[in-house]
């Protein structure tokens, strides 16, 4: 359960990032931009992950593994930033 709970938090705040780089008041991206909603999402996991870091809770022992979470999540983004040559 906690798992799934860890799991949905990272889902959503991906989402939130995506749904940002795409919305009308986000920055514009340079031309050269490929994937704007990717790099919004990767920026929008790093805040989240501070907030996380720095809260004066726990979330109700769900902290930690989110912060796992958030930590692949970005990681698989930064991957598929470097590995997209097309």
């Amino acid at each position: 359960m906690k798992s799934k709970i860890v799991i949905l938090l990272a889902a959503v705040l991906l989402a939130g990032g995506l749904i940002l780089g795409l919305s009308a008041h986000a920055q514009p991206a340079p031309a050269t931009e490929r994937h704007p909603a990717i790099r919004h999402a990767i920026a929008s996991l790093q805040e989240a992950r501070t907030y996380l870091k720095n809260a004066n809770h726990d979330f109700g022992g769900h902290r930690a593994e989110a912060l796992v979470q958030v930590d692949k999540a970005l990681e698989q983004l930064r991957l598929a930033l470097k590995y997209d040559k097309n």
